[in-house]
């Protein structure tokens, strides 16, 4: 279970440095201690194995605490992204019917909206992190720090099995509802203690903690650290669009392992905030989530010779990542591609056809993974999926169930996988994952629209692609772009919204009547041309 990672190490080393951000820092053994004592507080207040609980908290160490006492009170978390609107986060509140909520004072204007909405029934437990109490304008925390740390730090007996879910990550959709996307500990365990082992990671490391906690990639970087004894240092989310300072965290952290979405990369690459032999320390790289342009690679490695960078790639609903691919010399090509490489262990990538049969080497398909990390599928949504995760009987010998990812790839020549884009309107921006269909029901839902459409460009920037949006305004007067953008600001988070306009008298139609995206992707290219 995912939990024996801190139980074993605050065994062994409880006075060693666990998380640490900023000026905050928390050994092993307090973690161990604390986590025990809340989920101890959580199963005496009724939660029982299974049950979903709500993290409405930043990412800070004692949200790493509040996880790992979840899950050893037998039940899974749903972090939640407090920087989303309420009523994107009202959906995902409503889909995972948590038997709990576990707040604190900074996200009190966020949980009293959506008691407004109606999203809590008088049943909720709501379980605050503070020392100190306080309330809300519509809510009270019924329990405080102060009422479950006179619990025991003993060690509770193992609860669940491997095989439970460990938590559920809501990701895009394209009907304007996020999906729950189901995570096993098992899921979890195969790929952390494979790349434990691949990388080396052991207790001298100082690994970064940058991705939100919402986000997949944070599962390596919170887990890794925990199986290795490593120290875990937080990045401050206001850091992620101030390259100088990231790369001062860097400095003075005494960083050895760097893990990201290559957009803060490429940032902190153009801004100049990478030079030669500025981070000695660092030994490893590793990027997933995006491509990450040629160029900023090249950069990265003339400046730290001494670090071995690896590319990672794969979707939340194979968990973490299912391919790797360590980049043996630095390209001497800034058109070069960068391949994502071969199947982690346990897991395998398969390149098929539409009858899902492998495609010729070097010809491109549907890129699909099989494997230990899997997921379950989508939380209550039994035909999202089996549209994606297929029963697998055409290819004996292969893994019995396979996963679409709905990414075009090839394998080339030198057995390496390459990635060439989305078969669909899906895309990556700044490392999250994006479907264009849940902008667009957003807009539709605007009064003062007649119509709209969202399409995307691939981006030179460190964005990955640039989401675009023209629409007709239903009044003659016409709405103006940054009104339309301020309106939307209600329904999605900041990543979503579209940063290219275009307001027309009518939409190009193809000819079956239909939107024609393509044209509409031309008119922008077009624009950013001029």
């Amino acid at each position: 279970m995912l939990q024996d990672y801190l139980a074993q190490q605050a065994e062994k080393r409880p006075d060693a440095i666990g998380v640490v951000m900023g000026d905050q820092s928390v050994s092993y053994g307090e973690l161990e201690a604390e986590s025990n004592q809340l989920a101890r507080r959580l199963l005496g207040w009724g939660c029982r194995g299974g049950d979903r609980i709500c993290l409405f908290l930043p990412k800070t160490p004692s949200a790493v605490m509040a996880m790992v006492s979840v899950l050893k009170a037998g039940c899974a978390y749903v972090p939640i992204d407090v920087e989303s609107p309420a009523r994107r986060i009202e959906k995902i509140v409503r889909a995972a019917e948590p038997s709990a909520i576990i707040v604190t004072s900074s996200t009190r204007s966020l949980v009293d909206e959506l008691f407004t909405l109606g999203c809590f029934d008088a049943a909720i437990t709501i379980v605050s992190i503070d020392d100190s109490e306080f309330e809300g304008a519509n809510f009270r925390p019924a329990y405080s720090s102060i009422d479950w740390r006179d619990e025991s730090t003993d060690p509770l007996g193992q609860l669940g099995s491997p095989e439970d879910a460990a938590h559920l990550l809501f990701t895009s959709g394209s009907t304007g509802t996020p999906k729950g996307v189901v995570i096993k500990h098992s899921n979890v365990i195969a790929f952390v203690d494979w790349a434990v082992g691949y990388f080396g990671m052991d207790a001298s490391d100082k690994v970064s903690g940058h991705p939100p906690l919402h986000f997949d990639l944070s599962t390596f970087d919170i887990y890794g650290a925990l199986a290795a004894g490593a120290e875990l240092h937080l990045i401050p989310p206001s850091l992620n669009l101030v390259p100088h300072k990231l790369a001062q965290l860097i400095r003075d952290s005494e960083l050895t392992q760097w893990f990201s979405v290559p957009s803060a990369m490429t940032y902190m690459a153009k801004l100049g905030a990478v030079g030669p032999g500025e981070f000695p320390l660092l030994e490893r790289v590793l990027w997933c989530g995006e491509v990450l342009p040629t160029p900023t690679l090249i950069h990265w490695m003339q400046c730290l010779p001494q670090a071995r960078f690896t590319n990672l790639y794969g979707p939340t609903e194979a968990t973490i990542a299912s391919s790797y691919y360590t980049v043996p010399v630095c390209p001497t090509r800034e058109t070069e591609p960068i391949p994502i490489g071969t199947a982690c262990p346990g897991e395998e990538l398969l390149v098929l056809d539409d009858g899902l049969q492998p495609v010729p080497l070097g010809a491109i398909g549907d890129l699909y993974i099989g494997g230990v990390g899997l997921s379950p599928g989508y939380w209550r949504d039994e035909q999202k999926t089996r549209a994606v995760f297929l029963e697998n009987s055409r290819l004996p010998g292969s893994s019995a169930r396979i996963y679409k990812t709905g990414d075009l790839a090839r394998i080339g020549q030198d057995g390496q996988a390459y990635f060439l884009g989305r078969a669909d309107t899906q895309i990556k921006s700044r490392g999250h994952r994006i479907e264009l269909g849940e902008i667009e029901t957003a807009l539709s839902a605007l009064e003062c629209l007649r119509e709209s459409a969202v399409t995307a460009m691939q981006a030179d920037g460190f964005e990955g692609w640039t989401i675009c949006c023209a629409y007709v305004s239903a009044e003659r007067e016409g709405a103006r772009p940054a009104e339309v953008k301020g309106m939307l600001r209600e329904s999605l988070p900041p990543y979503m919204l579209p940063s290219r306009w275009l307001a027309m008298d009518e939409l190009p139609k193809n000819a079956n009547g239909k939107i024609d995206r393509r044209a509409l992707r031309e008119r922008f290219e077009e624009m950013e041309k001029t």
